[in-house]
């Protein structure tokens, strides 16, 4: 679904000549290629997502990077790839709609989480990390794990 969007958003951009996002879809696409070639399967919406937040990762260290090294032009270029690239992610759950949803899966896995408590932070990040940052995941998770 999200991958086929991509796509119909590509072929726009290359009949509209909008170089700037044709490009940067062009480079997503073949990210997501690349993974299904490794994985020798198509992606699911989920595992496409996390592609497109390591690419945003990537970006926002790329744009610090060149902060730091005074590179005005590449610092513009990188944030309108960012720019462009957000628009394919979904909305971050809020910290309390993560919370409920680390609440959810803490009394659905009570018997694992009373015998090791850690061992429930395997748990949500698989099911969550497509729906929040990990570091906000693990930040809300110590505060059960430490109870």
């Amino acid at each position: 679904m999200l991958k086929q969007k991509l796509q119909e958003e590509q072929i726009i951009a290359l009949k509209s000549g909008d170089k700037e996002k044709l490009s940067t879809l062009r480079f997503v696409l073949a990210q997501i290629k690349n993974k299904e070639i490794e994985k020798q399967e198509e992606l699911n919406d989920d595992e496409i997502i996390l592609i497109i937040k390591k690419i945003t990762k990537e970006l926002k260290e790329s744009i610090d990077s060149f902060k730091k090294a005074g590179r005005k032009d590449l610092i513009d270029e990188s944030e309108r790839q960012l720019k462009i690239i957000s628009l394919y992610l979904p909305e971050e759950l809020t910290d309390d709609q993560l919370k409920q949803e680390i609440e959810k899966i803490i009394s659905q896995n009570k018997e694992l989480f009373n015998k090791n408590p850690k061992a429930i932070i395997g748990i949500c990040m698989k099911s969550l990390k497509a729906k929040a940052d990990s570091s906000r995941i693990m930040k809300i998770i110590q505060i059960y794990v430490k109870n």
